[in-house]
C-alpha cells in the first residue's frame, strides 16, 4: 500500500489578518520527494509552512482539508516530532545562553533549549553528537549560540530539525542574512542530506537555493499555485 502524501492541501484558505493569504491553494507533495516552493514575498509560502505546522489555520469550508501524512486531525506535539523545521521565526527564539549542544538536543522536546523537566537519555544524547558530527560542527558543541556566526548557528538549527530523525526537512527560506561563504557550507550539508535520502522541502524566493537534487517546483503567486512541474521547465 502506497504511504500517503507527507502534506496534501485542498482548496485552502488562510487569513492573515484581513489579508488573504492562501487563496483556494490546493497541493499535494508525495512522501520522499525534494521539493522547491518558490514565489515572492506576499505569495504565501511562510503561510504553507505555518498552516502545516499548525500556527495558521485555514477558514472552514466543506470542500477543504489539510492533511499531514494522510491525517486531517493531529495533536501539535506528535505532529512536531515527524516534521523538521528550519526558520526565520526559530532564530527569533534563541534568546536564550544555551549551547549548541543543547540547541540540538531541545529538537526531542520541539522546544528551543533543554528545561529542568526534559529527561535527556543516554540515547539522545549520542543522537545529537551524532548529528553534530555529520554536519561538521563537533568543535561548536559547547559554544552558546550567541556566539556563531549566521551560518553556524544555521547550521545548528538544522541539527535540532534532524535529531529525532524527522519524515522530512522544512526549510523556510533557509539562507536569509547568510553571506556567500555560509550559503555555500549549508547547501553541502543540504545536499548530502537528500543524497542520504532525507526528504526536503524548501521554501525559498532565492533560486539559487534549489539545489541539484530537487525535483520538482512548485511557484507560488498570491496565495495560489501559479506552476507546478519538474524543475528543469
Amino acid at each position: 500500500m502506497p504511504s500517503p502524501p507527507l502534506v496534501e492541501f485542498q482548496n485552502v484558505t488562510v487569513y492573515r489578518g484581513d489579508r488573504v493569504a492562501l487563496d483556494g491553494l490546493s497541493l499535494s507533495l508525495p512522501m520522499g520527494e525534494h521539493v522547491a516552493i518558490l514565489g515572492p514575498n506576499g505569495s504565501g509560502k511562510s503561510t504553507f509552512v505555518k498552516t502545516i505546522t499548525r500556527e495558521c489555520y485555514p477558514v472552514l469550508e466543506h470542500d477543504s482539508s489539510v492533511r499531514i501524512l494522510g491525517e486531517r486531525v493531529w495533536n501539535v506535539f506528535d505532529l512536531r516530532v515527524l516534521l523538521g523545521i528550519v526558520s526565520d521565526d526559530l532564530l527569533a527564539h534563541c534568546q536564550w545562553e544555551i549551547s549548541v549542544r543543547e540547541l540540538v538536543l531541545s529538537g526531542f522536546f520541539s522546544s528551543v533549549g533543554v528545561w529542568p523537566y526534559h529527561e535527556v537519555t543516554p540515547e539522545m544524547e549520542r543522537k545529537a553528537g551524532e548529528i553534530i558530527g555529520r554536519l561538521e560542527i563537533a568543535a561548536l558543541a559547547g559554544r552558546s549560540i550567541h556566539q556563531l556566526s549566521s551560518g553556524e548557528l544555521r547550521r545548528a538549527l538544522v541539527g535540532r530539525a534532524l535529531v529525532h530523525d524527522p519524515k522530512a526537512l522544512l526549510l523556510d527560506e533557509p539562507t536569509n542574512s547568510l553571506d556567500v561563504r555560509a550559503r555555500n557550507e549549508l547547501y553541502a550539508v543540504l545536499a548530502r542530506l537528500a543524497e542520504a535520502g532525507t526528504a526536503i522541502v524548501m521554501v525559498t524566493h532565492h533560486l539559487e537555493d534549489v539545489l541539484r537534487e530537487i525535483e520538482r517546483a512548485v511557484l507560488l503567486r498570491r496565495g495560489r499555485v501559479f506552476r507546478d512541474g519538474p524543475k528543469a521547465e
